[in-house]
């Protein structure tokens, strides 16, 4: 079998694979790179490519900034103001995370703008009684269609405005773009509006774990403690209050305390004492200010004191916290180190707006900052990037350089060219943007509107027609990647949080696609006509 059979092979196993859901999406993801390289299609160098590849690094440094606005309270405090503004209705939240994720997708980067909204949307998504699954892949999918919005909004833009400036027409504006772009901006959040409710999965993700409201943690623990707490006073950007239980063979046992005192270990204040459920006269009984204990393995201590001296404390072995407090830090809006994470953001948005160094030496500056400012541990770090997502990309980028370098497009241009012949410019307009969206859902739009370019500047040279129709309409086709998880970044990267599968994303993707098509057809035609 020569390489572009090979490739085709490769192809069809690895969408069988992800479609199944039996195998792990990243042995799928690396079972491809080594297919590439078993076959003899691309070297060694060539088929680990993609783990050196700017736009993994890129959604690799996006995560760590993510992680950074969560854990300084960036999120909380915007969770609050969408949701007090938009109140806690699925519809009215539906619109407005989706124009605010449009409008900066237009700006930066899709990866980027998903990446700084996504933990804002599950904070939101709790906040509102909803699950995260009814919001991220309409956040996803209006990412997509705000690329649309400008010439920078999306790698595609700049390929097809040059690629029609090469055929002898004109580039595009920067703000030309917003002709279809604000048209689709509307549609998108209008079906995912519509059709979320009932197309996406009701479904709690593996391992999930949200940051606790603080107003609601205080009142269940003056409820527990039967003492006075007031949530602006015990839960601070650089104080907190943890709940923890006296471990089995704990060195606590035996000692006599009383609120009031301090810890022996970190200096913390004790604020209130409750023996364990253990069915005698003092059980769940809360100890108050002028109460003491002789602790037991089970009792239950309240402590306040710098959230640094909490996360130590809880640390030890003889204690059990019952909430983290690094989940309670996480949901106090605009905590310690929240200035730094927004100043760096801003940097990094600026960069990337304007273009001065390329989108992945941005969010890895951004991500060195956070670091360096002491926002996130090195440890943090490492933890908050989803190794899923970037292996799974990583691996898949070689598969989309090997399409084009094994011929294999070439094959799929011939095919389509014989079947177009010397048809109308709309039959022919309809079936390369068809064609885009089937090879979109699987490999990069980017190297899928590269792959169909040619063949669409033949078509319009041999009808003698405007390549500007041609090239926006392939540029609303290749933002149709609406059908999988691998079709995009943005996609993948709201897979775990919503605890998605592979095949949810067809059910609200396919009218999706469908209203896509469209629009390229019908409407880039009467903007830019033949």
């Amino acid at each position: 079998m020569d390489p572009a059979g090979w490739t085709f092979l490769i192809l069809a196993l690895a969408v069988v694979a992800f479609i199944s859901g039996r195998v792990p999406l990243a042995v799928v993801s690396i079972g491809v790179a080594l297919a590439l390289w078993a076959t003899g299609v691309l070297t060694l160098t060539e088929a680990m490519s993609g783990f050196g590849d700017p736009t993994v690094l890129f959604i690799a440094s996006l995560f760590v900034v993510s992680e950074a606005l969560d854990a300084t309270g960036v999120t909380a405090w915007l969770g609050q103001q969408v949701v007090t503004r938009a109140g806690t209705g699925r519809v009215r939240l539906t619109i407005v995370i989706g124009a605010m994720v449009a409008l900066l997708s237009g700006f930066i980067s899709i990866n980027g703008a998903v990446a700084a909204l996504l933990p804002v949307v599950v904070v939101v998504a709790v906040r509102a009684g909803l699950v995260p699954s009814k919001l991220l892949i309409p956040l996803a999918f209006a990412a997509s269609a705000g690329s649309l919005l400008t010439l920078t909004g999306t790698p595609v833009n700049i390929v097809v405005s040059e690629a029609a400036a090469a055929a002898g027409g004109r580039e595009f504006g920067y703000f030309e773009f917003a002709l279809v772009g604000i048209p689709l901006v509307v549609l998108t959040i209008l079906v995912v509006t519509l059709g979320g409710d009932r197309l996406l999965p009701a479904r709690v993700p593996e391992h999930f774990s949200e940051a606790p409201d603080p107003s609601a943690h205080a009142r269940t623990l003056r409820k527990s403690y039967d003492v006075d707490l007031t949530t602006d006073a015990i839960f601070t950007a650089n104080d907190g209050v943890a709940e923890v239980l006296i471990a089995p063979r704990s060195r606590l046992i035996g000692r006599t305390v009383s609120a009031g005192m301090t810890t022996a270990d970190e200096n913390l204040v004790i604020l209130a004492l409750r023996r364990g459920d253990d069915g005698g006269p003092n059980a769940s009984r809360g100890i108050g200010v002028t109460g003491s204990l002789t602790l037991q393995a089970g009792d239950a201590v309240l402590v306040q004191g710098p959230w640094a001296a909490l996360t130590r404390y809880t640390a030890s072995p003889d204690v059990i916290a019952v909430t983290p407090p690094q989940s309670l830090k996480r949901g106090v809006p605009l905590g310690r180190g929240a200035k730094r994470a927004l100043g760096i953001l801003t940097v990094m948005i600026v960069l990337l707006a304007t273009g001065l160094v390329p989108p992945a030496v941005a969010g890895l500056l951004a991500a060195g900052a956070m670091v360096l400012s002491g926002v996130l541990t090195i440890p943090q770090t490492y933890r908050a990037i989803s190794w899923t997502t970037v292996i799974l990309i990583a691996g898949m980028v070689p598969l989309s350089a090997a399409f084009i370098s094994t011929g294999a497009a070439g094959r799929v241009a011939d095919a389509v060219l014989a079947v177009i012949g010397s048809t109308s410019p709309q039959l022919a307009l309809l079936v390369l943007c068809v064609l885009t969206m089937v090879l979109g859902q699987f490999i990069s739009n980017v190297a899928t509107v590269l792959i169909v370019t040619p063949i669409a500047v033949a078509i319009s040279q041999s009808l003698d027609l405007s390549i500007l129709p041609f090239m926006m309409a392939l540029t609303v086709a290749g933002a149709a990647s609406f059908l999988t998880p691998v079709a995009t970044p943005a996609n993948l990267m709201v897979l775990q949080p919503g605890g998605y599968r592979f095949g949810d994303y067809w059910k609200l993707g396919v009218p999706l696609m469908l209203v896509y098509l469209a629009v390229a057809v019908v409407y880039v035609p009467l903007i830019w006509p033949f």
